[in-house]
Order: structure tokens, then C-alpha cells, then sequence
């Protein structure tokens, strides 16, 4: 056997195969950049002031085997029970066909944020449907591509109202009393930093007129949290009149019944799509939605999928008013969101377009015939309940024969089934009907209630408030009307995930999104019932196995970072990067820093940190960089000297985000410590410090980590995410509350410091076990190993590239982190060259495109990961050097830029298919840039199936829902 051959024997471990490059290829790398150890090498990039020479803390890694049994035990522990507690979230039945070929496909959960939007039209498609469906159901004609939970949704609508009004700053916003209670917390959480004086009002009576303030808005509970169905026109009405934004929580199932949000007279219409398939998952991750009437539009937070026209004037799909995005408006803006649950929200578009309009309302009819079948039998019984008008949820407000709440409820635990007991009155008793509600539980819920069935199970009418009832049409599109066999609907998905292009077919070699490996063995407990079917409030003593996953989980990260304490609550980065900053603001004011309210900031950092900043009521100043990329240690001081005690944090990204190792940081954490301010190390770019350097050790106070990133949550084509807020001791107590502190149920009585961030106490729970999963595999050793090996695969691609791109920025030793910034300004100045002509040509090759113009203009950051192997950067270089020997014929004047391929990329199938062609290349070309594929081949040629698409035209014709029947009508014909 040859060394080589010895070198690639078989792989033993996991963390073997989750790394890309085998010995043989690190040892490559190595002396391509002129070393022979890969801890030599390393050594040389950490600067020493921050290496973490000790092995970390962590179990011994284990095989996927012994993984997946090991947490397969602890999920055991989770009992299963028929949870009917509702709160907004409801057992649902996910159609095996999305199961299995959109849940548990790395087609479409490894896909990226469709920034590039000629290689996602697949799931552009299907988001696109998704905020028809919303708009439809609500009938507000604009809703976003989905938020992160209903009570996130609910809270930026809240923002959304503040900033669109015209009130004074003393303007009030009212809060109803019958809103779910997580949904009441989060919007309380988000409104303090902002001085927004919020009031809870009882809208189901009169007393709400009494109120004199000026109110610039007011959400409004529809149905309410106890299962009322009121009519809110009067209150509508009202706020109206004293010019308030009206916003109503709602439940898209509800409105296929009753009248849409428009139909009442509301503004913005807040909710949650879990139930259109999506498992509980013990809280998340769920697609929260958010519509708004029109002139509301460039107000909404998040992403907005429009239709544009491509090249040829053919429809096409892209992220709508991009340059709008809250997070760009930094400083200026509302919203820290730049991120969407797609994969949640493509799942919940596909379920409604898989039922159809009559489908969703005859699972919605059969909801309500069963609980009012309940009802009824109940009642005449002798039982009582809150209102005589619901959709799928009962309050129970006194019982016969002398017996009370507990009494039921215990009955109801030995039964297995959970129901919910009223904070506000624990002798109230609430249950929730769902999709999964038939008569045989009917005939169990008669049995806990001591209730003869005489037959009442047979009768099946509804219960409407009949002033309410829809009358309306909604999802009368044909993409709603057409894929009804699982045949048609399972072509139909696998037609969409082609048009795609997914980790699952090549790199994406993003910078600052760290786009690697998701093994298969770290996705599969997703789906088991014993983390999927698990409602958030679930009693305590039903959720053991998810309390140890996550009482471990947390200990390794604490461990892997340095840190002391982390909750795992905040659902994305953004969610995080706002915990961690609300965390150190509560800090000093409780430390008689109140006065302390400047955040200093980067100009390169990215811009949800100052959103978040904002939002945590800072005021952002923002810190040069010097010429290498660096934080200008002298403007620091500058800064700090100029506001003295206002100094509340630095917020940094390390490595910096011009991909560098700054080896000042930890005096530049000094310095703010000493001014009497704290420290926030944005946890974007852990990839490169994981094994090697802890933040908590070299200075930080606060982090938030994209779980979504360095512990291998996949992206879901741009959502879900989890952001842990992770901190130091001293503001343990200041991390995010429980949404349900009040409440018995949830056994953590007490209120918290911080209100909560995200509805459930855990955030997106249900994809913990993920990164669980990615740990307890690597080990100590092979995080380490994967951090190096990342650091090393993109300075190899850096050397290899320089030739012909520029590298904009190095660390002082000459080298770069995990990600590099090549630059093409000068070439663009000298042949009109673009990124976006860079980016677009990669796709002929195959490839997704680096980040663009991010963080400078003009330029690419590129990230190859841990995962990539040799062969997969090499086809990656040579897709690079072929694009520059492209340039260099506009150079030498061949050809003009406008004449060139780079400027027609990506060419489709048809493009080459076309009886004329008339262009400066041949079709050979166009198809196959440098002659072949390496490692791909002809064979697995991916074709764009549209061309480059113009954003412009998009913004200025707004469409971003499917258009209405009649005109798709009077077009077909």
C-alpha cells in the first residue's frame, strides 16, 4: 500500500466524514502555503493573545450509531401525550409526500437565502404561494415571506404601526387582554426599550371606548386566546377613529370560515401558519405571517418574494424591494429581521396548496363540528363554558356534581391527554380541537368528563357566529386548484427542488454564512414524535428528555465558548444579537447606568447589529476601520474619550467581518471595560474560533451564536435558525424570561428580569437535537480539527485565487481567517466587469456565488467551510480562472462587456436551444465555460431555467402574490 492510499484508508470516525478534505488532501493545502503540520499553521493565523491551548471539555465522540442511540434514550423520557392546550399551537398532520420529500430532503433544507434568485426559483415558487395564501385568507393584498413565530410577528407588527403612524411620541398602543399570553410578553419585551407605553384593554366590552390617550395602534385577538369569536367591527371602528393602525392576531385556518381581516376593517393581520403541517416541536421552528393593506407595504419588516421578468421578458421570481430590507436602514431602522422561515413556510404553502381551498375547509368544518359536538354534549351535561361562539377552542367555567378543575385535569393526565388551565382562573379549563380531533376522542373526552355518549358524537353541525361567517372566495389560483394526487403533487416538488441549486448539488461558498455539512445522522431524531409532537407548554414533568438535551446542549456551548450561561430562546441571529444587547442595557441600569445608552459599532459590521441596537434602545456611533480592515483602535479611543460615561457596549464581529483575526481585540475589550461599558462579540464568524479561542476568555461579556452556521442547523433556503444568547456570569440573570412565567403550567413560576424574546420558552426546540447531534459526534478533537481545517481551506483558496483577484484584506500574519474578500473594483473600473457578472457566470458553472459587495461594495467574501474537499475548491478555482480569462478578453479587446458572456449569465437550456444565435461565443461556451466540469461533469449540468432577472422592474411593478383568477383568466386567453 502507497503512503497516498494509506493516507485515504477508510474513514473511522464521524468527524472524518464531516470533514471534506482527507489527510492526504490537508497535507496538499499545507505545503501549498508552506507549511507541514497543521497545528504549525494554525498557530501562525490564531494570534497568540487569544489561543485556547487546552483541549475542551467534552464527552468523548461517539459513531452515528451510538448517537442516534444515545439520544434516541433520552427522547423516551419526553412522554407523548394528546396536548389539546392550544395557545396557538395545535397537533397537525404533515402529508407523507412533503414528509418525506421536502422535510427530509437536503434538496430543499440546504438550500441558502435566495439572494440569488436565478438558482432558487423552486422555492421562490413556493413562497410566492405562501404569501398568497396569507393575503388571500386575510384579504390584505401585501404579506411577507413569513416571521420568525406569531409573537414575533406580532411584535414587529407593533413597530411597523409606531413607525407608520403620525401620532405623537406619547401615542399609546392597546394590547387585548384575551391575545395569547406569549404573544402579550414578547410585544411587552420589544416595546420598553422603545419607550412605547403599552395598555391591555378588555375589547369584548365597552370600557375600551373610556379611554382618553392618543393611540397610534392596537392588536386585537381574532379569535381570542379563550376561544371566543367576537365580532370587532365597533372596535375597529373606534380605533379608526382616533386614527390608531388596528392589527389582528389570527389563525389562517379560523378565516376559511370567517370573515377575512380586510372584511372587518383591519390594517395588519399577525399570526401563525403552524398548523398547516407543521409539527409543535416543543415550540419551533414554526412560519409566524404578517400581511398589511396597501401604502403599508415598504414598511414590513423581513423578506418579500416578488414577480420581476428575466432577460428574455419571461416571469421570474426574486426577493422584492431587497435594498429596503429593515436591517439595512441600520441605525434608521424598525426591525433587526433578515431572515424568513422558509423551509417552515414552504411546507406550509405546499400543505394548502396540496389541500386546496376545499380541503382547508373541510378539515376547518370537521375542527368545528367536532367541538361544538363537544360542546353540546357537555352543556347538556350540566357543564358551563366562556361563549357561545368559537372555531375549535372551549373554556370549561364550572363543572357539575361539585367537582372542580384539578379534578378533570388529573383525569385528563391519566387518560394521556394535557388541556389548559386558565392563568387568570385556575378553576377554567381550556381545550383546543385540532386536525387530528375525530369521534373516537370524543369518545375518550367524554370518558375524563364523566359524560354518557348517547349518540352525540353523530351530530355534526357548525357553530359560526353567523354575522362573521365568510362568504368570500380565497386560493382560487390554479396553483391551489390543481395538485390534489400525491402523483401530480410529488412531480410537481421534485420539479421545484430542480430549478434549485442546494448544498446537496455543490459548494456554496458563502461568506459570513458558513454553508457546511448537515449529515444525515444530525437530521433524523428531528422528525421522531417524541420531539416533533411535544406542545411548548407541555407540564414539566412531560418534557425530562428535552430538559437533558438542552441542560447538555448548553453546557457545551458554554464550554466550547468561554462563557457561563446562554438561553437558547432567541429563534434567529437577529432574535440573539437583540437578547444580548437588552441583557447588558438591563446590566447597567441596574448597576445606576441608565445614562449608558451608547453602543459602538464598526462601520463594517453587519447590519442587523445596529438594528439590534436600536432595538435595545442604544444609540449607535459608528467605529472606523483602518486601511488593513481592522477596528481602528485610535478612533476607538477617539470615541470613548468624546462620550466618557455613555458608554453602554462594543458590538464586534470575531474574526472581524473583513474576514481577519485582529490580534488588538483583546486590548480593545480592555478599553471598553475601563470606560465602564460591556462587550458584545457577534458570534457570526464561531467557525473560525471553535477548538482554538474562546470569546468569554478574551474579553467578551455577551454573544449571540448561529446555531444555523457553526453547529449545522441548515439554512432551509433562508430560515429557520436558532441564536443562542450566551454570556458571562454577571448578566446571567438578565437573559430572556419565560413567555409563561405566571404560569403553573409551565413549572417555572417567578417573573424574570427580561421578558422573553420569542414565544416559547426554548425557541425553535425541535432542531436542538441537530446540533446536539454535531457535538456529541465531533468531539473535542474534531471541532478542532474542523476549525482548522476551515481556516486552511479558505487561505488555500485565497493563495490560489490571488493571481488573479486581489485579496482586499490579511491579518498581520500575512494571512486570513475562514472566509477572504476578493476585489474586483479595479476590474470593474477597467472593463465594466460586475460582481453581479461574476456571480451570474458561476452559476453556468455550477456554482452558487460567494457573498457579493458584502461588507464592501464591489467585492466577493468567500467561504469555503471544513466540508468542501480538494477536488470540489479546485473545480471552484478553475470556475474562477475561467471567468478571469473571460475578463482578460474584454481586456484585450475582443470582445466588449456587453458583448461577453459574463454579461448574458446564466445561460438556460433555451438560450442555447434558440434558432438564432447571433452572440461573440459559442453556445460551447455559454453551456460549458472552461470545456468541462470537474467532478461534475455534462452529465450533472445544472440549468438555470430563467435569465439574469431585472430587480428594477419588480420594484417598480409590485407583484408579489398570485394574481386574482379573472385576470389569470383574461391572460390565458
Amino acid at each position: 500500500m502507497s503512503d497516498r492510499e494509506s493516507i485515504d484508508a477508510v474513514r473511522s470516525n464521524f468527524a472524518d466524514r464531516h470533514i471534506g478534505p482527507n489527510e492526504y488532501q490537508i497535507k496538499t493545502m499545507l505545503l501549498e502555503l508552506g507549511f507541514d503540520s497543521l497545528e504549525k499553521f494554525v498557530e501562525k493565523v490564531v494570534p497568540a493573545n487569544i489561543f485556547w491551548n487546552q483541549d475542551l471539555d467534552l464527552p468523548q465522540p461517539v459513531s452515528e450509531t451510538q448517537a442516534l442511540a444515545e439520544i434516541k434514550e433520552i427522547a423516551k423520557s419526553n412522554q407523548v401525550k394528546r396536548s389539546m392546550i392550544g395557545t396557538g399551537y395545535y397537533a397537525t398532520k404533515l402529508p407523507n409526500v412533503i414528509l418525506r420529500n421536502v422535510l427530509e430532503n437536503p434538496a430543499w433544507y440546504t438550500a441558502y437565502t435566495p439572494y440569488q434568485p436565478e438558482i432558487s426559483q423552486g422555492r421562490l415558487e413556493v413562497l410566492f404561494a405562501f404569501q398568497t395564501l396569507i393575503s388571500d385568507l386575510t384579504g390584505l393584498p401585501i404579506a411577507n415571506a413569513s416571521m420568525l413565530d406569531e409573537a414575533t410577528a406580532a411584535a414587529e407588527a407593533m413597530t411597523l404601526a409606531h413607525r407608520a403612524s403620525k401620532a405623537s411620541d406619547s401615542a399609546i398602543f392597546l394590547i387585548d387582554k384575551n391575545l395569547h399570553p406569549q404573544v402579550k410578553a414578547v410585544i411587552e419585551t420589544r416595546a420598553e426599550p422603545l419607550n412605547i407605553t403599552v395598555k391591555q384593554v378588555e375589547f369584548s366590552g365597552p370600557d375600551y371606548q373610556k379611554i382618553d390617550n392618543e393611540i397610534f395602534g392596537a392588536i386585537l385577538a381574532y379569535p381570542a386566546s379563550d376561544g371566543s369569536v367576537n365580532d370587532l367591527t365597533e372596535c375597529i371602528t373606534w380605533l379608526h377613529s382616533k386614527s390608531a393602525l388596528v392589527i389582528l392576531d389570527t389563525d389562517p385556518l379560523f378565516l376559511t370560515l370567517h370573515k377575512s381581516v380586510s372584511e372587518i376593517g383591519g390594517d395588519i393581520a399577525v399570526g401563525s401558519a403552524q398548523r398547516f403541517g407543521t409539527p409543535m416541536g416543543f415550540g419551533g421552528p414554526h412560519a409566524g405571517f404578517l400581511s398589511v393593506r396597501l401604502g403599508l407595504e415598504r414598511s414590513l419588516p423581513g423578506r418579500l418574494v416578488g414577480q420581476s421578468i428575466d432577460a428574455k421578458g419571461e416571469p421570474a421570481y426574486r426577493l422584492a424591494l431587497q435594498t429596503r430590507e429593515q436591517h439595512i436602514r441600520r441605525d434608521k431602522a424598525t426591525s433587526n429581521i433578515c431572515t424568513a422561515q422558509v423551509l417552515l413556510a414552504v411546507i406550509n404553502g405546499l400543505y394548502a396548496i396540496y389541500h386546496g381551498p376545499a380541503g382547508l375547509k373541510a378539515i376547518a368544518s370537521t375542527i368545528n363540528q367536532i367541538a361544538n359536538t363537544f360542546y353540546t354534549t357537555l352543556k347538556e351535561a350540566g357543564f358551563s363554558f366562556k361563549t357561545k361562539h368559537f372555531f375549535d377552542t372551549l373554556t370549561i367555567t364550572n363543572f357539575p356534581k361539585g367537582k372542580d378543575a384539578g379534578y378533570f385535569l388529573a383525569r385528563a393526565n391519566s387518560l394521556n391527554f394535557n388541556f389548559r388551565r386558565d392563568n387568570q382562573n385556575l378553576e377554567h379549563i381550556g381545550i383546543s380541537f385540532d386536525e387530528v380531533s375525530d369521534d373516537a376522542e370524543l369518545i375518550k373526552l367524554y370518558e375524563i368528563f364523566e359524560v354518557k355518549n348517547d349518540g352525540g358524537a353523530e351530530s355534526k353541525s357548525l357553530n359560526l357566529n353567523t354575522s362573521l361567517e365568510r362568504k368570500s372566495e380565497y386560493l382560487s389560483h390554479p396553483i391551489f386548484n390543481t395538485y390534489h394526487s400525491e402523483t401530480a403533487m410529488l412531480r410537481y416538488m421534485r420539479n421545484l427542488a430542480d430549478r434549485d441549486l442546494a448544498l446537496d448539488r455543490t459548494m456554496i461558498p458563502l461568506g459570513s454564512c458558513t454553508m457546511k455539512l448537515n449529515a444525515t445522522a444530525e437530521m433524523i431524531p428531528v422528525t421522531w414524535p417524541e420531539f416533533s409532537q411535544l406542545h411548548p407548554y407541555a407540564p414539566v414533568d412531560q418534557v425530562a428528555g428535552f430538559n437533558k438535551l438542552i441542560s447538555q446542549l448548553s453546557s457545551w456551548l458554554t464550554e466550547v465558548t468561554g462563557y457561563d450561561a446562554v438561553s437558547l430562546q432567541p429563534n434567529a441571529g437577529s432574535q440573539g444579537e437583540f437578547a444580548g444587547l437588552l441583557a447588558i442595557r438591563k446590566y447597567l441600569d441596574s448597576k445606576n447606568g441608565k445614562n449608558r445608552k451608547i453602543c459602538l459599532i464598526p462601520e463594517s459590521a453587519h447590519g442587523t447589529n445596529a438594528a439590534s441596537a436600536v432595538m435595545a434602545g442604544m444609540q449607535v456611533v459608528v467605529i472606523k476601520c483602518d486601511e488593513y480592515g481592522n477596528v481602528s483602535i485610535a478612533d476607538i479611543k477617539e470615541k470613548i474619550a468624546q462620550y466618557q460615561d455613555q458608554i453602554a457596549a462594543l458590538m464586534v464581529t470575531y474574526p472581524s467581518t473583513h474576514g481577519v483575526f485582529e490580534s488588538a481585540i483583546s486590548e480593545i475589550c480592555g478599553l471598553i471595560h475601563d470606560a465602564g461599558g460591556q462587550v458584545y462579540v457577534d458570534g457570526a464568524n464561531l467557525n473560525a474560533l471553535v477548538g482554538l479561542s474562546k470569546p468569554g476568555k478574551f474579553g467578551a461579556d455577551v454573544s449571540h451564536l448561529n446555531l444555523h452556521k457553526t453547529f449545522c442547523i441548515p439554512h432551509g433556503g433562508g430560515g429557520p435558525g436558532v441564536g443562542p444568547v450566551i454570556v458571562r456570569k454577571h448578566l446571567a440573570d438578565f437573559l430572556p424570561g419565560n413567555p409563561l412565567a405566571q404560569s403553573r403550567q409551565s413549572g417555572q413560576p417567578g417573573e424574570s428580569k427580561v421578558g422573553p424574546v420569542s414565544a416559547a420558552n426554548f425557541g425553535s426546540a425541535s432542531i436542538l437535537p441537530i446540533s446536539w447531534m454535531y457535538i456529541r459526534m465531533m468531539g473535542a478533537q474534531g471541532l478542532k480539527k474542523a476549525t482548522s481545517v476551515a481556516i486552511l481551506s479558505a487561505n488555500y483558496l485565497a493563495k490560489k485565487l490571488e493571481p488573479d483577484f486581489p485579496i482586499l484584506y490579511r491579518g498581520e500574519s500575512g494571512f486570513i481567517a475562514h472566509e477572504c474578500i476578493i476585489d474586483l473594483r479595479e476590474i470593474t473600473k477597467q472593463t465594466g466587469v460586475t460582481v453581479d457578472d461574476v456571480a451570474k457566470r458561476l452559476m453556468d458553472h455550477g456554482f452558487h456565488a460567494p457573498t457579493v459587495s458584502f461588507p464592501v461594495a464591489g467585492t466577493m467574501m468567500i467561504e469555503p467551510t471544513e466540508s468542501e474537499d480538494i477536488r470540489e475548491l479546485d473545480r471552484f478555482l478553475e470556475a474562477m480562472h475561467s471567468i478571469r480569462e473571460e475578463i482578460r478578453d474584454i481586456e484585450n479587446g475582443k470582445l466588449t462587456v456587453e458583448e461577453s458572456a459574463l454579461r448574458f449569465a446564466p445561460h438556460t437550456a433555451n438560450d442555447l436551444l434558440a434558432e438564432k444565435w447571433d452572440r461573440k461565443y459559442s453556445r460551447e461556451v455559454a453551456a460549458f465555460p472552461n470545456g468541462r466540469q470537474i467532478g461534475m461533469g455534462r452529465v450533472g449540468k445544472y440549468w438555470p431555467t430563467v435569465s439574469r432577472i431585472d430587480g428594477a422592474h419588480g420594484d417598480r411593478n409590485l407583484v408579489c402574490a398570485c394574481v386574482p383568477i379573472e385576470e389569470y383568466a383574461k391572460a390565458e386567453r
